[in-house]
């Protein structure tokens, strides 16, 4: 499987140096706006390079986004109406209710498909196993370093109490994991988001109540070195799910 990379940041780095020995995931092409970013990361993977977005688009057999939300909507319909598979990882762009229904019709249009990662969180199959089981309420609160959002404070704080759909659009680069839940569970999430300094890491506790009973999860993920904005387990989820397209059983969803 030929794969082509928008965005050539810290995840990127990550992703290609993991699958290097992978003998069924094959990075091949490589776009970023920043022309040396990608060169850098094409030459760990003797791949190339490229300017032209849809020659290469053309010539891989999957597109894997690790950009920004604003990628997403200036890239993914191209990828999708050639015919593309396309993995996104700014899910945050999704929340848009019109891009999303968008993007969706023009993937079963054109016989393609997109695929989501679970990202920096675990859960996500038990959310979707109940999504349409008369789920009656999700939250995530959300605990990051001053660090990873660019903050300088001795004490905790409350940056944001709200849904997910408008948590998103305050913190684009931050919140994915957000989004990711909504969409799993088909619901627009309540999310509490905390500046901590007495915390080294990025975490992420769930709690889902419904007819099925209740369950909650906490994720305490390290930050990728290169960039504390992102979870190491962001990275990894991208991996397993690249990996799992070459899996003849499957465990979970």
């Amino acid at each position: 499987m030929k794969v082509g990379l928008i965005g050539c940041g810290a995840i990127a780095n990550i992703i290609v140096t993991s699958t290097l020995d992978d003998e069924n995931i094959e990075i091949t092409h490589f776009f970023d706006n920043d022309v040396e970013r990608a060169e850098n990361l094409a030459s760990i993977a003797n791949g190339i390079a490229v300017i032209d977005f849809d020659k290469m688009v053309r010539e891989v057999d999957l597109v894997l986004e690790c950009a920004s939300p604003s990628s997403v909507v200036e890239y993914a319909p191209k990828v999708l109406s050639s015919g593309r598979d396309m993995i996104i990882m700014s899910i945050g762009a999704l929340m848009d209710k019109e891009f999303y229904t968008s993007i969706s019709k023009i993937a079963k249009d054109n016989n393609s498909r997109v695929h989501l990662p679970s990202g920096a969180v675990v859960g996500l199959d038990g959310l979707k196993a109940v999504s349409n089981f008369n789920l009656h309420e999700v939250n995530l609160v959300t605990r990051k370093s001053p660090k990873s959002l660019g903050r300088e404070i001795d004490k905790e704080e409350v940056l944001f109490e709200g849904k997910a759909s408008d948590a998103v659009k305050e913190f684009p680069y931050n919140i994915n994991v957000a989004a990711t839940i909504s969409l799993a569970c088909n619901m627009d999430i309540n999310v509490k988001i905390i500046v901590d300094p007495n915390v080294d890491r990025n975490v992420h506790e769930i709690s889902a109540i419904g007819d099925f009973g209740e369950f909650k999860t906490t994720t305490m993920n390290y930050p990728c070195a290169a960039n504390p904005k992102t979870s190491m387990l962001a990275a990894l989820s991208a991996i397993n799910l690249l990996r799992s397209f070459n899996e003849t059983i499957s465990v979970g969803f």
